[in-house]
């Protein structure tokens, strides 16, 4: 379970990373909205960090959230550097919090095998992560649209 744990925890750390560059690099239409809706998603997803690496210390488990591990084992790829339209912004963080989504999925059964508990936080990661997604979606989203 430790690694199940892990891959879930590497993944949130880089999520909020690529969400807090893209924060900070966002410009265009509907930018205010969607800077501060980024700014949220940040917070949200570092409580949820928080939360896994408190769960896997009361389980004896030790999360490993260096700059390294982290860059050596998450499956999200990198923000690109620069400033970036909000569409570009919308989608790329889109696509990383279902990412991070993916993960958390995959690993659900293993855990829920080893400690139902801890399937309670992963199922609240799992429907914060893709409330985020709508909410970020349909910031730039057009009318009739249903593709989020």
């Amino acid at each position: 379970m430790a690694d199940c744990l892990q891959r879930v925890l590497v993944d949130l750390i880089a999520l909020t990373l690529n969400v807090k560059q893209a924060h900070w690099n966002v410009v265009g239409p509907n930018f205010r909205g969607t800077h501060l809706l980024l700014d949220e998603i940040v917070d949200a997803v570092q409580d949820y960090t928080d939360t896994i690496a408190e769960r896997m210390r009361a389980l004896s488990l030790v999360p490993d959230g260096r700059p390294m591990t982290v860059v050596e084992s998450t499956s999200l790829a990198d923000f690109p550097s620069g400033e970036r339209n909000t569409t570009e912004v919308v989608g790329q963080i889109t696509d990383r919090i279902r990412r991070a989504v993916v993960t958390v999925r995959a690993v659900h059964d293993q855990v829920d095998a080893e400690d139902p508990s801890t399937t309670d936080l992963l199922h609240t990661v799992i429907g914060g992560l893709e409330k985020y997604a709508w909410l970020l979606y349909a910031e730039t989203a057009a009318v009739g649209n249903s593709a989020g």
